[in-house]
């Protein structure tokens, strides 16, 4: 049964920096490819950043130049760096792991940009 563990969120405010963690446990495949996507409420869950298993990254136009996505495969961990949070980055984020044909989700970590 794959976990994914999820940390890292909070309450900062507009300019701080977080970083986000997500652990995938329960599997011995490493992770293809893998991401962090964000959701508010009333609106469709969206992708924030994805990175492949060869480090390939892709990112929303939102976040390019403040957040960074990277991963450790020995660990089976993916990171979000998030810097120069504004307001508007306040989501719920949920890490999004696929292992070989399935993708598993993250159980949520809520961020909050607030002065």
């Amino acid at each position: 049964q794959v976990q994914l563990v999820e940390s890292g969120g909070g309450l900062v405010q507009p300019g701080g920096s977080l970083r986000l963690s997500c652990a995938a446990s329960g599997s011995l495949v490493t992770p293809g490819t893998m991401a962090w996507y964000r959701q508010v409420p009333g609106k469709q869950r969206e992708s924030v950043a994805t990175i492949t298993f060869g480090g390939q990254t892709n990112y929303a136009d939102s976040v390019k130049g403040r957040f960074t996505i990277s991963r450790d495969n020995a660990k089976k961990t993916v990171y979000l760096q998030m810097n120069s949070l504004k307001p508007e980055d306040t989501a719920v984020y949920y890490c999004n792991v696929r292992i070989i044909s399935t993708a598993y989700w993250g159980q949520g970590t809520q961020v909050t940009v607030s002065s």
